[in-house]
């Protein structure tokens, strides 16, 4: 699955916002709250959008299923 290029209600462009947000949060620990209101993702479509898509850190790297899914082909 691959983060939408942009937000199902409202249309804002989210995919360039989220290899900053996976960084952030995921490696780095910071608070998803703080990253979203720095990253000027102040509506709640979008915040559902980036906060519901599923990753997963493997090898101390955020890696998203696609990715996992890929490498067997």
């Amino acid at each position: 699955m691959i983060i939408p290029v942009r937000c199902f209600t409202c249309g804002k462009v989210l995919a360039s916002l989220f290899e900053e947000y996976k960084k952030r949060v995921y490696l780095e620990g910071e608070d998803a709250k703080k990253v979203l209101d720095e990253l000027g993702v102040r509506r709640y479509c979008c915040r559902r959008t980036i906060i519901s898509h599923p990753v997963y850190i493997k090898d101390n790297e955020v890696k998203e299923p696609l990715d996992e899914a890929a490498q067997y082909e």
